[in-house]
């Protein structure tokens, strides 16, 4: 399995392709796509090169995403199974959710 880089992976909000980007050394190795409806960043697909999966870009990129939905003071509708498996995994994201039931 390849190993990362050694520089830190940088994660920036590419507004004109809907996504958050991961890059290391400039180079992309994942994405979480999202569409922006009123309030809410809904997260539709998320994907990490495969050479790199299983090193933690994908978590790291979750929780970047994640943090600047809460900056935002947004509401994050997970639509992706990854973002799903994440917010499951970590409950102080849990308050990004929209009530059950709400509009």
């Amino acid at each position: 399995m390849p190993t990362l880089p050694t520089a830190d992976p940088d994660v920036t909000d590419n507004t004109d392709e809907h996504r958050y980007e991961i890059r290391i050394e400039g180079r992309l190795v994942g994405y979480a796509v999202y569409e922006r409806v009123g309030d809410r960043t809904v997260f539709v697909h998320t994907a990490v090169a495969s050479e790199l999966q299983g090193q933690g870009l994908g978590r790291r990129l979750a929780k970047a995403a994640l943090d600047d939905v809460r900056k935002r003071q947004q509401k994050a509708v997970p639509r992706c199974s990854f973002i799903v498996d994440y917010l499951d995994r970590h409950p102080e994201y849990r308050d990004l959710l929209p009530a059950p039931g709400g509009p």
